[in-house]
């Protein structure tokens, strides 16, 4: 059982492993052949995020089901260069990104003269422009539309002025060739650009695509360091994945998984980086509410507070908050549950303005 908290759009050229990766991750075998578009329709998969905390918690508290936080992913199909106009299919799904937290791009760091690359050359930053520059483009088309709609409201409506300064802003900045995220916006900005969904705001990661035999040793792969170097600029994450070893990863079981990891000298899955990766872009941590009928992991942004944590399992809680009784989850274990950790005064009584921590076991007192 799990709860939808994260969603990552998946992006890239056709051929660089996308729905082989998508395959691996949600265990859904979709078309990958080798060739441009196989992906025609957006495909979505929810992938629980393994938590050995939430085992833990579950066997104390003899309970029912365990529930983990989950990741949706989107796969959309393989962007090409004019995509925004209407080339090639991406255009029509990235619309199914829009929704998204954060943005994945799949980037090939392999030579193969059996797969074509849509562009004839193996470049890496080259690639990604070709994607950025089709993220902008829709995003500069969402804003004229959005800047036309307006200008036939603002009359007589002086609030809406502020909506047009901004949107002229941003046209401009996009024309340009440069993704929103790197605008100076005012706090007034900020207010405005959260109303609208633009692809070149959210944050951003990369899967570097690399072949098998790259895994043990991969500092000798010189597009991955290219990757790297940019990643750095751009204060994010390259996660390095062979997305064929992930598929086979998949159909294996937990102890089959661990072995095969270890004869290819890898500590974790590259599912698994990725998710951590996603987490600490995107500033998340979870929670853990546990009892008779479920242990859950409920996933919130870091430097929340009790009452804002609350309203993740219901609206009525939060509203209602009355005080929260944390314990950690180091002394839920020594101590074996909640009762011992009480009577060993472990168990602490936190008011609304509580800062929640990663891994805090909660018991909400509400009206």
């Amino acid at each position: 059982m799990s709860s939808t908290n994260l969603s990552c759009g998946i992006v890239g050229l056709p051929n660089v492993g996308k729905s082989t990766l998508f395959n691996a991750l949600t265990h859904n075998l979709i078309p990958s052949e080798n060739y441009p578009f196989c992906t025609i329709d957006p495909n979505i998969g929810i992938v629980e995020v393994k938590d050995e905390r939430i085992d833990i918690l579950s066997k104390q508290s003899k309970s029912k089901k365990p529930i983990f936080a989950t990741v949706s992913f989107v796969d959309i199909a393989g962007l090409v260069k004019g995509a925004s106009k209407g080339e090639g299919l991406g255009n029509k799904f990235l619309t199914n990104i829009r929704e998204t937290d954060a943005i994945i791009q799949v980037v090939r760091c392999f030579e193969d003269e059996n797969i074509v690359h849509v562009e004839g050359k193996i470049d890496p930053n080259s690639d990604i422009e070709t994607i950025n520059l089709e993220l902008i483009l829709a995003d500069l088309e969402m804003a004229e539309n959005a800047l036309k709609k307006m200008e036939k409201q603002v009359k007589g409506k002086k609030e809406y002025i502020n909506y047009i300064i901004f949107l002229k802003k941003a046209i401009n900045h996009l024309a340009e060739g440069k993704l929103l995220k790197t605008y100076p916006f005012t706090e007034e900005d900020l207010k405005i650009l959260k109303q609208y969904n633009f692809l070149t705001t959210k944050k951003m990661l990369y899967i570097a695509n690399v072949k098998e035999e790259d895994l043990p040793s991969l500092d000798s792969n010189a597009y991955l360091k290219t990757l790297q170097e940019r990643a750095k600029k751009e204060n994010t994450f390259v996660i390095p994945i062979c997305a064929k070893i992930e598929e086979e990863i998949a159909q294996l079981d937990a102890n089959e998984a661990k072995e095969f990891l270890t004869s290819l000298g890898i500590e974790q899955t590259g599912l698994d980086m990725l998710i951590k990766s996603a987490y600490k872009t995107l500033d998340l941590i979870s929670y853990i509410t546990t009892g008779e009928i479920e242990t859950r992991a409920w996933t919130i942004r870091r430097g929340s507070n009790a009452q804002k944590a609350a309203g993740k399992i219901h609206t009525d809680i939060e509203k209602g908050f009355i005080r929260a009784e944390v314990v950690s989850f180091d002394d839920m274990i020594k101590y074996n549950g909640r009762v011992s950790a009480r009577e060993a005064g472990k168990a602490r009584a936190e008011g609304k303005d509580y800062i929640v921590k990663d891994g805090d076991v909660i018991l909400f007192f509400h009206n």
